[in-house]
C-alpha cells in the first residue's frame, strides 16, 4: 500500500501530548526510518525538524547524506526515501519514563503507518526499544557495539547507530559504508500476493 501524501512534516496529522512537538519528518513512503530519542538530544526544537540544530544532528546528516539517504543536507534536509522521528518528540525539556510511554501510542501508530524496511534507531535508548519491540531481540548490554550492523527480525531490517555526539574513529565512515551496502541488496521485506488475484499481476504487500 502506498500513503498518498505530499506533506513532509507530520504527514498523517499526529497529535502529541504536549505544546511544542517536533513531528516526523520526511517521504511518507520512505523505505528507511530514521528513529531518534527526544530533541534535546538530537535536535530540532527551534526548526520543528528532527535531527536538525545540533552538532549531532549535523554529523549524522552528513552520513546519511554520503549514504545517499538524503538529497541534501540542512534545517529542513532534502530527504531521499527517508522518514525521521522521535521516540519522544516534545521539546519540553528531558522526557521521563512516564513521558516516553505517552508518546509511544503515536510513535507506534506512526512508524506502522510508514512501513519502512529498514529501521536505523539512534542512540541507547532508541536502539533498545527498536530491538525488543520491532525484533523481539532482548537488548545487550553493550549497545553502542551494535553500530552499522545487521539485525534482522519482526519483518524489518535494523540498523543500529550509536549516539552521533560519542562518534570517534572511523563510526561515520562505517555506518556510510553498511548503509551503502543495504541499499545495494534485496532489503525490502515483501510477500507477492498477486498469484491469488486475477491475472496474475504482482500485489506487494509488507
Amino acid at each position: 500500500m502506498e500513503n498518498v501524501t505530499d506533506r513532509l512534516s507530520n504527514p498523517f496529522g499526529m497529535t502529541y501530548p504536549c505544546e511544542r512537538p517536533v513531528p516526523g519528518y520526511g517521504d511518507a513512503n520512505a523505505h528507511f526510518h530514521v528513529v531518534g530519542d527526544h530533541p534535546g538530544l538530537h535536535g530540532g526544537a527551534d526548526a520543528g525538524v528532527p535531527f536538525t540544530d545540533c552538532p549531532a544532528a549535523d554529523r549524522l546528516q552528513r552520513a546519511l547524506a554520503a549514504a545517499d539517504l538524503l538529497a541534501a543536507t540542512g534545517t529542513p534536509p532534502e530527504v531521499a526515501d527517508t522518514y525521521l522521528s522521535y521516540l519522544y518528540p516534545c521539546a519540553d525539556g528531558d522526557p521521563a519514563d512516564g513521558d516516553y510511554a505517552s508518546a509511544e501510542p503515536q510513535f507506534d501508530a506512526e512508524l506502522r503507518a510508514i512501513t519502512a524496511h529498514v529501521l536505523l534507531p539512534v542512540g541507547e535508548r532508541a536502539i533498545a526499544h527498536v530491538l525488543e519491540t520491532y525484533t523481539a531481540r532482548p537488548a545487550p548490554d553493550d549497545l553502542d557495539g551494535l553500530h552499522a550492523t545487521e539485525l534482522r527480525g519482526g519483518g524489518f531490517l535494523v540498523v543500529p547507530v550509536a549516539e552521533p555526539a560519542t562518534w570517534s574513529g572511523d563510526d561515520a565512515e562505517r555506518l556510510v559504508a553498511r548503509l551503502r551496502e543495504v541499499r545495494g541488496s534485496d532489503y525490502r521485506r515483501e510477500a507477492d500476493l498477486g498469484r491469488f488475484l486475477p491475472g496474475g499481476d504482482s500485489y506487494f504487500v509488507r
